[in-house]
């Protein structure tokens, strides 16, 4: 049973950064691309950011191109989201998914709020 756990989020002020995290079972991890998606409030789920499965592939929404950095570690079955010079409109729920066996799979999210 595939299985996303993500950590990390939290308030923080413009300019700041984050790193979420995202645990993950079920699946051999190593085998599958991981993507972390957002959600802000009355907007639709958008893609944030991809990485391939030996993580020498990334792509990002242009919206944070430059600013957020994915990366995964195989060895411990977790990927990340580096969230830098953080803005109000980032804050959203965020979730890491994977496409698995003909199904995405989401986590239950994490909330990040940029406010001052």
């Amino acid at each position: 049973q595939v299985h996303l756990v993500e950590s990390g989020g939290g308030l923080v002020q413009p300019g700041g950064s984050l790193r979420l995290s995202c645990a993950a079972s079920g699946f051999t991890f190593s085998r599958y691309g991981m993507s972390w998606y957002r959600q802000a409030p009355g907007k639709e789920r958008e893609l944030v950011a991809l990485i391939t499965s030996t993580g020498g592939g990334t792509n990002y929404a242009d919206s944070v191109k430059g600013r957020f950095t994915i990366s995964r570690d195989n060895a411990n079955k977790t990927a990340y989201l580096q969230m830098t010079s953080l803005k109000p409109e980032d804050t959203a729920v965020y979730y890491c998914s994977v496409f698995y066996s003909g199904s995405r799979y989401w986590g239950q999210g994490t909330q990040v709020t940029v406010s001052s």
